[in-house]
């Protein structure tokens, strides 16, 4: 099968792992939205901003390290065994120091102690699957990691609807009922937590073959080496989460704070409506990422790497014009309160956004095949004060719509550093008439509708035509040498 269409079918499957599961949890948004007021939404969303920095850390990097050195490795039960240790070894450290220092962490990270368990039980539970699904990546099965991804959001889904929705419901109309009695009023933070924690734990179940089926053996040079790939991806994993969900946590500090709890759940609810972006984003690294290394010692590489970046940036212009003129209709199902829509403002920058750390992922393949992943770190680091500075300066004028910019331009500067380097060290021959004539368009349009025209539907449908016969005109020759020519060739 042709390498590129072998890569899409990959990342479809890697799409659904990753976009049903997140489609599936859209539910949990207009759920949440109304059974909890902006306030106590923005609670909940200062918690899971700490989750993804905490994520980070536990995995430190390992998972991109174990997929260069399981790659190019002999002793590939050496390399799983020595990473499912290391993961095993550090989780378990983190358990014992989280609950040693349960109220100093309980008071730093502001979060009260009666969430403070669930938080640590799910941190762990989700890290000691990080190998495993790195696995089965490695080892092309994207069928299996899809179905348990699935399962995992699907649990988790069903134990929400349950608690959140059922049971009140329930006890309303039959307060001495059986499963009314699991019902307890002014829960629903616990309550969400408990489901995280049972979809975890099923999760960590259905992916312990790994550690059974492994033969034992710890390489200290194997993972000395590992661990020196492993930690500028870590330090990068920490600034990149801090791009991504910090901005919520320096919004609650530095806002008053009798509207600052309000304006955070207002912000990530609407944040939410950018998330096609990040699905489709996260689904096509999902793919590429085992792509790019093992394909990096491949005859002229670069060649294919250019391929990829250009049909994501051809795709992405598509969702991020046709998320910012739906973007009225999107929100009337995911974010159905009221309430919540004076952020709607901040939908095309977070899309925008989104979109330039896509293109950045693509474009980071030069510093992950060449080991120099100090530069992914550097890159990261100057994204993440970028995002501090400008949150600080500017939140107390300018509230959630600062901290939306901040990560525009984090994650813009971020695309043009990794471009600029990449260019010195590891040339790719990326189409930049054709990338930046789709990215100027979609942009322009985006901004015609949305700003331009107040979101008229009518105005934005039109501008959405205009593209799509533009893009049909200029890619659809180029579309089926890759899906229908190639593929005949080789069937």
């Amino acid at each position: 099968m042709n390498p590129l269409k072998k890569l899409f079918k990959q990342t479809f499957v890697y799409g659904l792992a990753t976009v049903l599961p997140r489609m599936l949890s859209f539910i949990l948004v207009p759920l949440y939205t109304s059974v909890m007021a902006p306030g106590l939404y923005g609670k909940v969303s200062v918690i899971f901003a700490w989750f993804a920095i905490f994520n980070v850390v536990l995995a430190y990097g390992m998972e991109t390290a174990f997929f260069r050195f399981y790659s190019k490795s002999n002793e590939k039960n050496t390399v799983v065994s020595t990473s499912l240790i290391s993961i095993v070894i550090t989780t378990a450290v983190f358990v014992c120091i989280a609950f040693l220092f349960f109220g100093s962490l309980s008071q730093f990270l502001e979060i009260d102690k009666k969430y403070l368990g669930y938080v640590i039980s799910i941190l762990a539970l989700d890290a000691i699957v990080v190998i495993p699904f790195a696995w089965l990546r490695a080892n092309e099965k994207p069928m299996k990691y899809a179905i348990i991804k699935i399962l995992n959001v699907g649990i988790n889904l069903g134990l929400n609807v349950l608690f959140l929705l059922l049971l009140p419901m329930l006890f309303n109309e039959n307060p001495d009922g059986i499963l009314s009695n699991l019902y307890k009023s002014n829960f629903q933070i616990s309550y969400i937590f408990i489901s995280n924690v049972i979809a975890s734990g099923i999760t960590f179940l259905l992916m312990s073959e790994l550690y059974r089926k492994t033969k034992w053996v710890f390489d200290k040079v194997l993972w000395n080496s590992m661990m020196k790939y492993a930690m500028p991806v870590m330090v990068a994993g920490i600034a990149f989460s801090i791009n991504e969900v910090f901005d919520r946590v320096l919004l609650e500090k530095l806002l008053p704070e009798d509207v600052s709890e309000t304006k955070v759940g207002m912000y990530s609810a609407c944040y939410k409506i950018a998330l096609f972006m990040t699905l489709f984003a996260t689904a096509f690294r999902m793919g590429i990422e085992p792509f790019f290394f093992s394909h990096s010692t491949s005859e002229n590489p670069q060649k294919a790497y250019a391929q990829i970046t250009n049909y994501f940036v051809v795709l992405g212009s598509v969702i991020l014009l046709s998320v910012v003129v739906y973007a009225d209709v999107l929100k009337t199902i995911i974010v159905r309160d009221p309430a919540y829509w004076e952020a709607m403002s901040i939908v095309p920058i977070i899309v925008l956004a989104s979109f330039f750390l896509g293109i950045y992922h693509n474009l980071s393949v030069w510093y992950k095949v060449t080991d120099r992943t100090k530069f992914g770190a550097y890159i990261s680091i100057i994204g993440a004060i970028l995002t501090i500075v400008i949150n600080i300066v500017f939140i107390k004028y300018f509230e959630y719509m600062a901290s939306a910019v901040a990560t525009l331009v984090a994650y813009g500067t971020m695309m043009f550093l990794s471009f600029y380097f990449g260019r010195k060290y590891y040339p790719i021959p990326y189409n930049f008439r054709k990338i930046g004539f789709y990215l100027a368009l979609s942009i322009s349009f985006s901004a015609i509708a949305f700003y331009g025209f107040n979101r008229n539907l009518i105005v934005g449908n039109i501008l959405l035509a205009i593209f799509l016969v533009l893009l049909y005109k200029l890619e659809n020759d180029n579309l089926r040498k890759v899906f229908l020519k190639n593929g005949n060739k080789n069937n």
